[in-house]
């Protein structure tokens, strides 16, 4: 039976741990639109082997799941001398993974551009980087938004994975609060809750910026 009592005292245990949540989100997000973008300009490469080599990066991490990867980065690497802390593994993992996704959808966006724009930054006499950054990216940016929005989104649903390599988390805590008092049932809703609270209006969010993105355009 639900306990109210107990709900409100484990809550606020439960929201300190949301920042650790929310921090892993974010950080990792950066990492997975950094490398996205990356990725993305590297496969259009004119050097073959650079691009076939990303492609075959790309395919590898998307066709794994983020828990295995997850578990490699933690457990694994420290066996070949690389130590990481449960908060930089997670955000590690998080971000390589979803830079993946996020690389095609800079790489759609990148398609889009008319090609006569990159005509115009030559006539501009701007260098290669300076198209990117003053041409090209100002256009793929905007339409793409929704879409990335949508990714980040599902990164953050996706943290509760990283409790496999020890980040307290909310889902964490929730399971530490119920092994402990041996009851789960008021944790666990409070967790499903707060994301749902969270997730749901941000998904709302992104649609109506879809919509008006499309009405501009």
């Amino acid at each position: 039976m639900w306990n109210w009592d107990y709900a409100f005292s484990i809550l606020p245990q439960i929201l300190s741990a949301l920042k650790i949540t929310i921090s892993a989100t974010f950080v990792g997000f950066i990492l997975a639109l950094f490398l996205g973008l990356i990725f993305s300009v590297l496969v259009r490469s004119d050097i073959k082997i650079v691009s076939l080599a990303v492609k075959g990066i790309i395919q590898f991490i998307r066709n794994t799941p983020l828990l295995v990867q997850l578990y490699f980065i933690f457990y694994v690497f420290p066996k070949i001398g690389i130590s990481l802390k449960p908060f930089t593994a997670g955000v590690l993992g998080l971000g390589i993974h979803y830079s993946t996704y996020l690389s095609e959808v800079f790489r759609s966006g990148i398609e889009a551009v008319p090609a006569g724009q990159w005509e115009v930054a030559k006539a501009l006499n701007f260098s290669h980087i300076q198209a990117w950054i003053k041409i090209i990216l100002p256009q793929v940016i905007p339409p793409i938004i929704p879409v990335i929005g949508n990714y980040l989104i599902t990164m953050f649903k996706e943290t509760p994975l990283l409790s496999a390599i020890t980040l307290v988390e909310i889902l964490q805590t929730a399971k530490i609060l119920g092994a402990g008092s041996f009851r789960y049932l008021e944790g666990f809703t409070i967790v499903g809750i707060i994301f749902f609270l969270l997730s749901y209006p941000s998904s709302q969010l992104i649609k109506k910026l879809e919509v008006r993105l499309g009405a501009k355009n």
